[in-house]
């Protein structure tokens, strides 16, 4: 029944992302979602590529009051203490790929998560992780997940800041495709050029993407250009954090008539 109620909640969503199936293994999407932002992407995943989708329920649930939620989620992480399940009805054995989501939290995967990775169904099979975040963490949290899941393939995954959410369609599409996920051709994507000094202009680009978002208070050093495969131009900075001098590398999409925007961060 509750399978059955996330699908009809797809059905819903206003996201216009049309399904295209593929003639591929047994996949099953498991998500985690604090604010049903995670679970966007869960379910558009789900209906694109006509895999199973379960939602991952702490025991314990996080109230909801963000302060609360962060000083929990940190004691969690720092003691190791992560939060118990409720069980899954899925039976991850009969699947051949799992997606998992998560918001990031700490540059990494929410708890709930690291409690999921202890399921001993998980070995041998293929992990595809997509996350949902304020800046950044695709790349860490991948990281971590393959360093904890020794015994199953963790594939390359997906990422989208929350402020970006209904972007997902045609990057979803995108990394699907490239991914064999679902049928059809992904966009070529072409390796972006050496990076050079940037200049006045391409500094300016950078400021306006990250105006306004607190955690990123950086100066942009060096920067490398390619076109998008969504059309626009895609820029990938390396900048330098003002208060404590830590190197960062970002990336700012600027779509022809749209203000420039920043679409990943990578510490």
């Amino acid at each position: 029944m509750k399978r059955i109620l996330f699908l009809a909640a797809a059905m819903l969503l206003a996201l216009s992302c049309a399904p295209k199936k593929a003639d591929a293994p047994k996949a099953l999407v498991l998500y985690y979602s604090q604010t049903g932002t995670t679970e966007k992407v869960a379910l558009a995943i789900a209906e694109k590529t006509g895999a199973d989708v379960e939602a991952i329920v702490v025991v314990n649930p996080y109230d909801g009051d963000y302060n609360a939620t962060i000083q929990r989620g940190l004691q969690e992480m720092q003691t190791g203490a992560y939060p118990e399940l409720q069980p899954l009805t899925s039976n991850i054995a009969e699947y051949d790929v799992v997606f998992i989501g998560y918001p990031v939290w700490f540059g990494t995967y929410a708890p709930p998560i690291e409690t999921l990775l202890g399921n001993e169904a998980l070995k041998g099979k293929k992990i595809v992780p997509f996350c949902t975040c304020g800046s950044g963490g695709i790349d860490t949290s991948s990281k971590a997940m393959a360093a904890k899941l020794t015994e199953s393939e963790v594939l390359p995954g997906y990422g989208v800041r929350a402020a970006r959410i209904d972007a997902i369609c045609a990057e979803l599409d995108q990394f699907l495709k490239a991914g064999g996920y679902v049928e059809g051709e992904a966009v070529a994507v072409e390796e972006y050029p050496e990076a050079v000094a940037v200049t006045e202009e391409q500094a300016a680009i950078f400021d306006a993407a990250v105006a306004g978002y607190a955690m990123i208070q950086a100066k942009a050093e060096t920067v490398a250009a390619r076109t998008h495969f969504l059309g626009g131009q895609e820029y990938l900075f390396t900048a330098k954090d003002v208060n404590n001098g830590a190197t960062m590398q970002v990336n700012v999409l600027v779509e022809e008539g749209k203000e420039p925007v920043f679409t990943q961060v990578y510490r």
